[in-house]
């Protein structure tokens, strides 16, 4: 096989679609990736603070999940078996049933989408509005849900919508997130709207959310206003969905980016690190009385990933069998804390955003984050941003990230700030 990449470059601009984005702010080509380092083609190393976009919480290529992968495909194992039951499946179920959900007291069937987040948010969508006989399903300012046409009808981004080229978004009424309007209580205000029968909006069959707004700027939900979503919820007869694609799976530094709070969602969406290993695996947890699908109701091709259930089934028996993992995330979170005040110092007017492992700085310019982000690039460190106007400066780490590793991504990231930054000026003497 030929290891000649020089032409590469020429094959990415000749073929393929302009959609492409990411390798748009990382022009190299990369070969190799383990942990949290990623090698190019001219062997040149990247720290990697975005992680598959939180794909890969727990880096590239984790020894365990890949032994077990590879075992698994050396023997022959299922590669692909629509819905039927395997064993690698029950296996997936089984850890999953042990280590994630009887610990927390949830009783969750759990339904297989297709393969990326956005199916799990079109299965969510579809089955409250199975389940409640309305159509409205009220989404939030700022919210990211996916990019197909359900799930891009309750995204706020006026760029990710402008995608649909004027194809139908309706049936969703966009409301105020929580501190989106400032010091305004958002709860009242949505409170307020439900209970006004001449609001315009109508009776909701679902709410959804995200616990923390990854693409929408980092924005983090209070508890109150979690909780408050929740009550709403019950008394309008409407479902609870918790979109925990990006700010679940440890992320948040607990398996759920909610368990800090006293909700019980009606769905929960899963994807992104779901199989550990970056594999496509998307499913839907759905309280047990909701589960109302007929068969093959909802389906699709690629519904469970074999090879994912292997590789998502180490993952939760060698990070999830005890809380060691989760008091590591603690102290991780700590660290990026302290190291984030450091930077948020140095730049006028910024300020932290974010909550757990999933932390950034709005640095107040989409301009000035994207100049920071590619001189970054420039010094070996991968980072991205995130928000309306791309404002913020998101470092999404694999969790599993050694601590040496992780302040040499920071030491790359604050030399990029203060160089991007201009110093102040002394004041003339009068």
């Amino acid at each position: 096989m030929s290891t000649d990449t020089s032409a590469e470059p020429n094959i990415f601009e000749r073929r393929e679609s302009e959609a492409r984005s990411y390798c748009r702010s990382f022009p190299t080509t990369f070969t190799k990736a383990q942990g949290s380092v990623m090698t190019d083609a001219e062997g040149n190393e990247y720290i990697d603070f975005l992680a598959g976009c939180s794909s890969l919480n727990y880096g590239h290529n984790d020894p365990d999940m890949k032994a077990a992968l590879i075992e698994h495909i050396s023997n022959d194992g299922i590669a692909h078996g629509l819905d039927m039951y395997t064993a690698e499946k029950a296996k997936f179920l089984e850890a999953f049933e042990t280590h994630i959900l009887e610990p927390r007291g949830m009783d969750y069937k759990i339904m297989m989408t297709g393969p990326t987040g956005t199916n799990a948010v079109e299965a969510a969508m579809k089955l409250a509005r199975k389940i409640t006989g309305r159509k409205n399903i009220i989404a939030f300012t700022n919210g990211f849900h996916g990019m197909t046409m359900g799930a891009l009808s309750l995204t706020g981004n006026a760029g990710k919508r402008g995608g649909a080229g004027g194809g139908h978004l309706g049936d969703v009424t966009h409301l105020p997130y929580d501190k989106s309007l400032g010091d305004t209580d958002t709860l009242e205000l949505i409170e307020a709207m439900l209970e006004n029968g001449s609001s315009g909006v109508d009776a909701p069959a679902a709410f959804i959310f995200e616990p923390i707004q990854g693409e929408g700027g980092l924005n983090a939900a209070s508890k109150e206003w979690m909780e408050g979503v929740a009550r709403l919820a019950k008394k309008h007869g409407a479902m609870l969905i918790v979109d925990d694609i990006q700010s679940g799976i440890g992320r948040t530094g607990t398996y759920f980016g909610f368990e800090h709070t006293e909700i019980e969602p009606d769905m929960i969406t899963q994807a992104k690190s779901l199989s550990g290993f970056g594999l496509p695996f998307a499913a839907l947890l759905i309280k047990r009385e909701h589960d109302i699908w007929k068969p093959a109701e909802h389906n699709g091709t690629f519904r469970g990933n074999t090879h994912a259930f292997v590789t998502g089934r180490v993952a939760i028996e060698k990070f999830w069998a005890d809380d060691s993992f989760q008091k590591e995330l603690a102290e991780k979170d700590a660290l990026m804390k302290k190291r984030l005040t450091e930077i948020s110092e140095i730049v006028p007017g910024s300020r932290l955003k974010g909550r757990g492992l999933m932390r950034g700085v709005d640095v107040g310019s989409g301009d000035l984050a994207g100049e920071i982000c590619a001189k970054c690039f420039e010094n070996g460190l991968i980072i991205e941003t995130s928000g309306a106007d791309d404002e913020v400066v998101k470092v999404l780490c694999a969790l599993t990230i050694p601590t040496e590793t992780l302040n040499k991504g920071f030491d790359i990231l604050f030399s990029a700030v203060r160089d991007c930054v201009p110093a102040e000026q002394p004041m003339a003497a009068e």
